[in-house]
């Protein structure tokens, strides 16, 4: 063998490298809201930032200064997300009133022990601290079940189940309320504390 030869056997070809794919559009957007939750989750708002959402999210801090003036803009935008944030609830068909309530509000409950609802803990508990951003909250959290229980509540007076003046936004505002604050107070609820409510608060003043 030559040495030219010998020379050329010892020479290895370059290692093929993948670029790593760079996200746009929906996937970034999801990517950004998932990170978001997570360190708001993990720390405290006060502490959250484009930086660690960035680094977090596998992305550069500008493209998230583009797009959101503040992180409290950045917060409800992911909470508001379909596929990442709080999903509205469904109105369901059981067959009962009290079979409907425990559904609505399990589904809540469910919710606030996940990932994304325990995000939602530091900014309920802190309510002096940021009183606009926490109403904000509360108005994206409580309300799209307040407004499933009411739309229940409704059709069963319909039904002639419930009476028609027991039918308020203020009677089914009461089940999500008592949800959360016993969320804040316990950090979870059970499947039988829902029942509870519903059995001991709600279906008494539906019912009375």
């Amino acid at each position: 063998m030559s040495r030219s030869s010998a020379t050329r056997s010892k020479v290895r070809a370059p290692v093929a490298t993948e670029r790593p794919t760079r996200r746009r559009g929906t996937e970034l957007t999801q990517a950004i809201y998932e990170a978001t939750l997570r360190e708001l989750a993990d720390t405290s708002f006060e502490e959250l930032s484009f930086e660690s959402v960035a680094s977090a999210a596998g992305t550069g801090k500008s493209v998230l200064y583009r797009r959101w003036n503040t992180t409290a803009e950045l917060v409800l935008a992911a909470l508001k997300d379909c596929e990442v944030g709080l999903a509205k609830p469904v109105v369901p068909d059981t067959g009962t009133l009290r079979g409907d309530l425990i559904v609505i509000l399990s589904t809540l409950a469910q919710v606030l022990d996940e990932p994304r609802g325990r995000a939602l803990w530091p900014l309920l508990i802190q309510r002096a601290r940021h009183p606009e951003l926490f109403h904000q909250i509360m108005d994206q959290v409580s309300r799209p079940h307040r407004i499933a229980l009411f739309e229940c509540i409704r059709g069963f007076a319909d039904q002639g189940e419930v009476s028609p003046a027991r039918a308020t936004e203020r009677i089914a505002a009461a089940g999500p309320r008592l949800i959360i604050a016993e969320c804040l107070e316990t950090g979870s609820v059970a499947y039988d504390d829902v029942v509870s409510i519903v059995d001991e608060v709600l279906l008494p003043l539906l019912t009375s």
